[in-house]
């Protein structure tokens, strides 16, 4: 049975690849997963996520190889911003009609707004914002960590733990929160200083959900750094409706516990998201937005 005109989308994260194939209507004819597609760790590696994750998805739909020449492939990668890392990828043999590779956080932004006009906030391990308006593609924030990614679950960790260390010298109020802190580290200084020295982004993002529950809980330490993270977000949504995104959608892991501590006149900008990565990386592929 002829099937039309087929696209594949992959997500390549940080943490994961998804990839899916769909027809022209959406039809879901076949989904494949992968470990993280990543440039840090890798161009060949990440590759071999990303062909992990559409093989499976072909051999889930069944596709043959004259299907499979037939394809339109769209691609986001994680890190793609990294020097020579899209060159890199481009010139990887595949077995498309053709392959159009963006940054996973494009992919996400066309997505959320059904490949029209918008921006997302990334709040998660990190934060950045994305847009593209009028053909224009905008970046604010998303340096990396320490430097930038403010209101992350990274940053809300960071500063955590300096209050911690304030409060167990007693140049701060101690609080329930930073008490479990230390408690972590045996209530000893140095302990934190060793974990400090190997400890990366994703280590210090692990104390947000105990920072976010004692916030909720109203400690006062707790709510302070929750508060400066959220003036940040406030920052990066209001960037981005000034050069001209009506349409502002918030995503990433603590993107639900950060947005009850937003500005009113930031939660009215923002707009549920109208589909996922892999939707967006579909419509990079080619399939106009249904």
């Amino acid at each position: 049975m002829e099937r039309g005109r087929l696209f594949l989308g992959v997500d390549g994260g940080g943490t994961g690849c998804r990839a899916r194939i769909e027809d022209e209507a959406g039809t879901v004819l076949g989904i494949g997963l992968a470990g993280p597609a990543a440039t840090r760790f890798g161009i060949e590696r990440s590759w071999d996520a990303i062909r992990t994750a559409f093989e499976g998805a072909i051999r889930e739909a069944g596709l043959g190889r004259d299907e499979i020449a037939a394809l339109s492939a769209g691609i986001g990668v994680a890190g793609l911003g990294r020097k020579g890392a899209l060159e890199a990828f481009q010139a990887i043999p595949h077995p498309f009609a053709r392959i159009s590779i963006a940054t996973d956080g494009l992919v996400a932004c066309l997505g959320a707004h059904g490949g029209a006009d918008g921006a997302i906030v990334i709040v998660g391990t990190g934060s950045c914002g994305i847009g593209r308006v009028g053909g224009r593609d905008m970046k604010v924030g998303g340096y990396g960590f320490p430097i930038s990614d403010e209101g992350s679950g990274a940053d809300l960790g960071l500063r955590t733990l300096r209050l911690a260390l304030r409060a167990s010298d007693g140049r701060h109020e101690s609080t329930p929160l930073l008490r479990e802190v230390m408690s972590r580290f045996d209530d000893d200084p140095t302990e934190v200083v060793a974990w400090m020295d190997k400890a990366t982004a994703t280590d210090y993002a692990t104390l947000a959900p105990l920072v976010f529950r004692h916030a909720d809980q109203g400690d006062p330490a707790g709510r302070r750094v929750v508060q400066v993270a959220a003036a940040h977000v406030d920052g990066l949504v209001r960037a981005l409706a000034e050069r001209g995104a009506a349409r502002v959608t918030l995503i990433g892991g603590l993107s639900s516990a950060i947005e009850a501590w937003l500005s009113p006149d930031v939660r009215r900008r923002l707009s549920p998201a109208l589909g996922d990565a892999v939707t967006g990386a579909i419509i990079l592929a080619g399939r106009a937005p249904l």
